[in-house]
């Protein structure tokens, strides 16, 4: 059977993302920014563009609502030829927006969900699923719609013959309830950064939230930023340094970009120093523009920035 690559299962909204701001928002008070920027938004959808982009065939499952929005975040993927038809278009929502207030290397987000919360289980397209070699999900706190069959949907997707990866994000009730010991041996590479596994496992270090994660995950792959990734699998751990950006514009997707970056290598079986190092180099390519997907609009232009940025290493 010919196998397309990817389905990314996931939440979908558009960022309206401000830069140049002097200060943090007071209540009563009113502060200006000097820069704003209306794009594709989203954990799935800015890791889904960004692999379509560097070459990864790819589909998309989520929900939207039948508004401007939605429409611009159809034709934006569909722009990346990525497939649509496992989208619905839910009348009773709009679709989610969030907002991003931008600080150099932090940001602040506050986030509408509308129909991406309506997503479910029942959405994902099984009676095809096999058509598929790998199922990731990113954001799983903002989707209340998967949240109780994730470890369902995982176990389900395996027994399919995918292979499959999740990206956590942060949870912004800061509960962090998801039962990884019951989920993660679904999992064939899981997705933290710093603050997440530490939030998740209750750790005060990244290697403390490691051990505790390690009896139960197949392949951990670590998100450490500036500071570059750690990957563990089989009882040995690696360690891949970051890509300095000398064009760094803002860090908002740089974490999508960097499972892009992986799960092209990973689809491909690549060792997994191999997986991390790229990984971190689209990550640092993300960087190099605002938003999330802006670096990765034009292919040619994005090949020549990961050049420079591997030359000046």
């Amino acid at each position: 059977m010919n196998h397309k690559k990817l389905l990314v299962v996931g939440e979908l909204n558009v960022d309206i993302i401000l830069n140049g701001m002097k200060q943090t928002p007071e209540i009563g008070n009113e502060i200006v920014a000097e820069n704003i920027t209306f794009t594709l938004g989203s954990s799935s959808a800015i890791m889904a563009s960004n692999i379509a982009t560097i070459g990864v065939e790819t589909a998309f499952c989520g929900k939207i609502g039948n508004d401007d929005n939605g429409r611009f975040i159809l034709q934006a993927l569909a722009n990346k030829n990525i497939e649509t038809q496992h989208i619905s278009i839910d009348d009773k929502y709009k679709t989610g927006v969030t907002i991003v207030m931008n600080y150099d290397q932090e940001r602040a987000n506050v986030t509408y969900c509308g129909a991406m919360n309506a997503l479910r289980m029942e959405d994902i397209p099984w009676s095809n699923i096999s058509d598929y070699q790998h199922l990731h999900i990113s954001n799983y706190f903002l989707q209340k719609g998967l949240q109780k069959d994730i470890h369902t949907i995982f176990e389900r997707a395996k027994q399919e013959g995918l292979t499959t990866s999740l990206d956590l994000q942060c949870d912004p009730e800061n509960r962090w309830d998801f039962d990884y010991r019951k989920c993660l041996p679904f999992v064939d590479v899981f997705f933290p950064n710093e603050a997440e596994i530490k939030g998740l496992t209750q750790s005060n270090s990244v290697e403390e939230g490691l051990i505790t994660l390690i009896p139960y995950a197949n392949t951990i792959a670590l998100k450490l930023g500036d500071k570059g990734s750690i990957g563990y699998k089989g009882g040995e751990t690696f360690n891949a340094p970051a890509f300095p950006s000398t064009n760094f514009k803002d860090a908002i997707g740089a974490g999508d970009s960097f499972n892009a970056g992986f799960l092209q290598k990973f689809l491909d079986d690549a060792p997994l120093i191999e997986c991390l190092t790229h990984g971190n180099l689209m990550g640092s390519v993300s960087t190099t523009e605002a938003g999330g997907t802006a670096a990765f609009e034009n292919p040619s232009a994005m090949t020549k920035k990961k050049q420079e940025i591997q030359n000046n290493t």
